[in-house]
């Protein structure tokens, strides 16, 4: 359990963006929901949604993270499923469900820009996010946070080895770097490994990739309801 006296030491604040800044899964999911609307004179709901998410995991070491990964998964997917009968007509379908993706608007979370004001000045703010380069700028862009950050991190994986180049390029070491994000995999674990501190910020949905199958107890991890319970911790 954190106590605030101990996170006196902290230097740099890492938050993720996705699900932690502002919506994201939900529109991933809707965007999923129509692709199965689409194939579902081929198989059930459940058995597309299964197709499209192991390819996506297939591909994530080719295409990384994001929309255009995304897209290019739901084609590939969508050739499984019709073995190779689908028609361009179904393709031209699927691309525009990942450009209406890629539209959505930016639904900043309860609390974010007034955490982030209270916070920025007294310590490096920085956003450590995966995703796809273009959309994660656009999405930062539009939210209109940016001025609230030393730097921007689109990472192409959360890994430790991902982390401690992040580090690195701060010039900060892990003892004085705290991460902020939803995710249990991707935000806390390899952080915390690393020598990091880290606060888990749940969303009330979460990407089946980014889900993990046991509980979490560190002297350097806390959850938080939501994001500006953070400030107690850190002010």
């Amino acid at each position: 359990m954190i106590h605030s006296t101990i996170l006196s030491n902290v230097e740099v604040i890492a938050f993720d963006a996705d699900d932690t800044l502002f919506i994201n899964e939900p529109y991933f999911e809707e965007a999923e929901r129509k692709f199965c609307v689409l194939f579902e004179d081929y198989l059930s709901h459940q058995s597309l949604s299964k197709i499209l998410f192991n390819t996506q995991i297939d591909n994530l070491p080719i295409y990384g993270y994001g929309i255009k990964g995304y897209i290019l998964s739901m084609i590939e997917a969508a050739i499984k499923i019709t073995n190779g009968t689908g028609s361009t007509k179904m393709m031209s379908k699927i691309l525009e469900i990942g450009k209406e993706l890629s539209r959505q608007p930016i639904v900043l979370l309860d609390g974010v820009e007034e955490t982030l004001a209270q916070l920025h000045g007294k310590y490096k703010l920085v956003v450590a996010t995966k995703g796809d380069l273009k959309d994660q700028q656009r999405k930062l862009h539009d939210s209109g946070l940016g001025n609230y950050f030393h730097h921007i991190e689109v990472m192409a994986d959360k890994a430790e080895l991902n982390y401690e180049k992040l580090f690195n390029r701060l010039e900060v070491q892990s003892e004085n770097f705290l991460m902020i994000g939803n995710s249990l995999k991707s935000d806390v674990l390899p952080v915390l490994n690393c020598g990091g501190w880290a606060i888990h910020v749940p969303f009330h949905t979460t990407w089946e990739h980014e889900r993990i199958d046991h509980e979490i107890v560190h002297n350097k991890f806390k959850s938080c309801k939501k994001i500006s319970d953070i400030l107690p911790l850190l002010l």
